[in-house]
């Protein structure tokens, strides 16, 4: 066991997921394609002598954070520079689920405007619902979906 001293007073009521962590190029590009291109918002931006690193999440639940860490690291102090920096595709990806129709084809368009739409809306068999595919900075995969269940289960099972 560790003598540190804690560093924050708060810390959760039990263990949960937190955050997912990606690797980016450009910190400020990507910073900018997911607060117009999602609905999460630039929570802290840091920097060190090992780079920079931002947290993007929802302001309105801190009492079950889920935050988006993205991590640019300078070349001379990048502890996984003999890697090459990995994506979330063409499958994998982060998922956000909207509230109607009419958003996934505002978003396809703003995407499609921007160069970065990967997959146009598609009605996907239940459970998958309504989706679109965009492709940030980096290459990863965001799916915006409507009527997938994943809110409305959730709300059924956790309540």
């Amino acid at each position: 066991m560790s003598d540190t001293t804690d560093t924050y007073a708060v810390h959760p009521p039990h263990a949960r997921w937190t955050h997912v962590a990606l690797r980016v190029t450009d910190i400020d590009a990507s910073i900018e394609w997911y607060t117009t291109h999602t609905p999460i918002k630039l929570l802290d931006k840091r920097e060190d002598s090992d780079g920079f690193g931002a947290w993007l999440g929802h302001d309105d639940s801190p009492d079950k954070p889920f935050i988006l860490v993205l991590a640019q690291f300078f070349p001379e102090s990048d502890p996984f520079k003999d890697a090459p920096i990995a994506t979330l595709a063409p499958f994998a990806h982060l998922g956000v689920e909207v509230t109607s129709r009419e958003e996934i084809d505002a978003a396809a368009e703003r995407a499609r405007a921007e160069g970065c739409l990967a997959m146009p809306p598609t009605e996907m068999p239940p459970p998958i619902g309504y989706i679109c595919m965009i492709s940030d900075p980096d290459g990863n995969m965001i799916e915006l979906s409507y009527d997938q269940g994943v809110y409305a289960h959730a709300q059924k099972v956790m309540s």
